[in-house]
């Protein structure tokens, strides 16, 4: 099913639940993984990404095709995925980077995280990058995200982006050489 069909489908009434099953199981596991990469946590993933299915849900009339479908249900994963990292830091009386050394402390002993001492080593080093390079090092290194796409996702030229990642490698290169 082509994207243009897919999202025909979504918009008309008739066809709009078999279409948003489609649109789930066709992106469900990218979805959570990107949005995993987010927040750390297994159980606070799952809920982002039911938050997210919900929004475009609910949105799909306002999907005007200027992007790509892809893109525009990545950058709400993106947005509700922060948008819960500050209630949560909210909720605990925490500042966000209070908050991630919090979820890395937790991700080690996290029974869904199948990292080893290397990988775990690599999102502390991540976790250290200010939140723009984060997202950027994530969707290039880990999804393997063209530029274009991020750019269509987080609303930045192509330049600044290879320039946040490019940055983001070597604060993660230092960071593991000197760890």
């Amino acid at each position: 099913m082509t994207e243009e069909t897919l999202v025909h489908q979504l918009k008309e009434k008739n066809s709009q639940a078999k279409a948003f099953e489609v649109l789930v199981d066709t992106y469900k596991e990218r979805l959570y993984w990107h949005i995993r990469k987010i927040v750390l946590n297994h159980d606070d993933a799952d809920d982002v990404l039911q938050n997210t299915f919900i929004k475009v849900y609910r949105n799909i009339d306002k999907f005007k095709g200027e992007s790509k479908l892809f893109s525009w249900i990545y950058r709400i994963a993106t947005n509700e995925s922060l948008s819960f990292l500050k209630t949560k830091s909210k909720m605990l009386g925490v500042t966000s980077h209070e908050l991630q050394d919090l979820l890395l402390e937790n991700l080690q002993s996290d029974v869904y995280f199948e990292g080893d001492e290397i990988q775990l080593k690599l999102q502390k080093a991540i976790s250290t990058l200010p939140e723009k390079q984060k997202l950027v090092f994530n969707m290039k290194y880990f999804d393997e995200l063209k530029y274009e796409e991020i750019s269509e996702i987080l609303g930045t030229s192509v330049g600044g982006l290879k320039a946040s990642y490019h940055q983001a490698a070597k604060k993660i290169e230092n960071y593991l050489k000197s760890n």
